[in-house]
């Protein structure tokens, strides 16, 4: 590749904005500039209409998602800080996929809630860019149903118990069922 850039002919900018005008973007290209005459529309091939089949198969509703635990950030968080709330264990999911993530994560709450346990920390890691996987499906698992009867909540951690890649989670008492 040429250390020096050339500029682009006539020719290939009316080229490249042909292009770029069929791509779907979120925001603008760098060093887009607007085209001297507007780009021709793409064509398109018109449509047969066929509303038989349509109507045959209608499209089923997605079905809505289960409402996630509560989130108790200050009020969980600030006793676990300072010791009202005592851990009981903790499960360290680095190195996990979100399979075997789900699974033992299941695992890991089912036998905390058999021992009485009433806060565990789930440790995802902050994944790369900050947003891993494991931390942004945590939410959706303890809303599921098998886990959403046993937690009454969960909040991030203090950055003394991980911080960012970790949550506190808040089992439900024994005597108290699934509301």
């Amino acid at each position: 590749m040429s250390r020096h850039k050339r500029e682009l002919t006539g020719e290939e900018k009316k080229l490249w904005r042909r292009v770029a005008a069929t791509l779907k973007t979120r925001r603008k290209l760098e060093h887009e500039e607007e085209p001297s005459e507007p780009a021709p529309p793409p064509k398109q091939a018109p449509r047969a209409h066929a509303p038989s089949a349509h109507a045959a198969h209608p499209q089923p509703k997605p079905k809505k998602a289960a409402a996630p635990p509560p989130l108790q950030a200050r009020d969980g968080e600030k006793r676990v800080r300072r010791g009202k709330l005592e851990i009981g264990a903790s499960l360290d999911l680095h190195g996990h996929t979100q399979e075997t993530g789900r699974s033992a994560l299941g695992r890991f709450l089912h036998a905390a809630a058999s021992r009485g346990d009433r806060t565990v920390i789930v440790i995802t890691g902050v994944g790369r860019g900050g947003e891993g996987v494991l931390k942004r499906r945590l939410p959706e698992w303890l809303a599921e149903h098998d886990l959403r009867v046993l937690v009454s909540g969960f909040a991030p951690a203090h950055r003394s118990h991980g911080g960012a890649g970790a949550f506190y989670v808040f089992l439900r008492s024994r005597r108290s069922g699934p509301r």
